[in-house]
């Protein structure tokens, strides 16, 4: 297992799989294990690296998550850049990672090759965002399944972990946080937004909204799959593995 530093903490990374790297970055309240299914899919071609975002996984724990947890998310993921010393990587993000994708790109582009957006709501959070969560979260936790995946995502303690994530959502929901640090207009890495129809965790309009950002972003492109669930990285797996190393690799 490896560790690198950030502050006085540690966050966990594994690598497997040779060629241009390329870092996943799990969603709120699940963790790097959410990949592990997929790596046959990636590291024949990719040197696939996966973190536990500070306070997820294997990672230290923490007493609060901060209701700027993406952009929080976005400077563990420069440090971990850094740390691996390997020039350029490109950055896949599904749901929350997708956001901290985006603000890592944004604050750091010297960085990054380029990035997947998966499945996420964009710019904005919904207007009922905070009663939905409310109830997605309550519903989650008494669901055998879903306990199963925190569990699985998180250990013996993932309840902890949720309700941190919970609050943090809540509170950058009613502090009206912009999700991204900076203008999408100043992004100089190329992006790939991806989505499914289908994603009943994503806004309705997920392809609109997708057009709108394609279209102040330099350089962007959107992949939309019919079918699947959340998120399309996995419910259209060998699909959206594809398009993703068409995308790096210009293909």
């Amino acid at each position: 297992m490896s560790f690198f530093k950030y502050g006085d903490k540690s966050i966990f990374y594994k690598e497997c799989g040779t060629g241009e790297p390329l870092v996943f970055l799990h969603g709120n309240t699940a963790s790097s294990k959410m990949f592990e299914l997929l790596m046959p899919l990636y590291e024949e071609n990719f040197r696939c690296i996966l973190i536990d975002f500070l306070g997820n996984g294997l990672s230290d724990r923490v007493e609060h998550f901060s209701s700027d947890v993406w952009y929080d998310e976005a400077l563990q993921i420069i440090a971990l850049t850094e740390h691996l010393q390997c020039g350029k990587v490109s950055l896949i993000g599904t749901s929350g990672g997708s956001w901290a994708a985006i603000n890592a790109a944004l604050e750091r582009p010297d960085l990054f090759y380029k990035v997947i957006a998966d499945s996420f709501d964009g710019r904005t959070l919904n207007s009922n965002f905070s009663d939905n969560l409310l109830s997605e979260r309550k519903t989650a936790k008494a669901n055998l399944q879903s306990r199963q995946f925190y569990e699985w995502c998180q250990g013996t303690d993932w309840e902890k972990v949720v309700d941190l994530d919970t609050e943090a959502l809540l509170n950058c929901a009613k502090e009206k946080r912009p999700l991204f640090h900076k203008p999408l207009e100043e992004m100089k890495v190329p992006v790939l937004f991806m989505g499914s129809k289908e994603d009943e965790m994503c806004r309705k309009n997920l392809e609109q909204e997708y057009k709108e950002m394609a279209a102040i972003i330099p350089s962007a492109t959107i992949q939309i799959f019919e079918h699947g669930g959340h998120p399309a990285i996995a419910s259209n797996a060998e699909q959206a593995a594809k398009r993703i190393y068409n995308f790096i690799l210009d293909e």
